[in-house]
């Protein structure tokens, strides 16, 4: 039987973090400029507006352009 807080840490486990541009940049390597214009082309993940004045991308949709880029499939 599963107690309440082993569900609680399953349950932030399957969340997806939300990635700030700066680790975006960081992860990936790409710069700013080079993050924007692949979204714009469409050959990078779109961000999620947060707030007006910030984005995010989630982790997965990073996760999944990088393994695509590699040959990895799905990360």
């Amino acid at each position: 039987m599963v107690t309440q807080n082993q569900a609680l840490q399953i349950h932030r486990q399957q969340l997806d973090r939300m990635l700030r541009r700066k680790e975006v940049e960081v992860i990936t390597g790409l710069s700013r400029s080079s993050i924007y214009a692949g979204m714009a082309d469409g050959t990078f993940p779109a961000s999620i507006r947060l707030s007006r004045r910030a984005v995010a991308w989630s982790e997965s949709s990073i996760r999944n352009w990088i393994a695509e880029r590699t040959g990895g499939g799905k990360a």
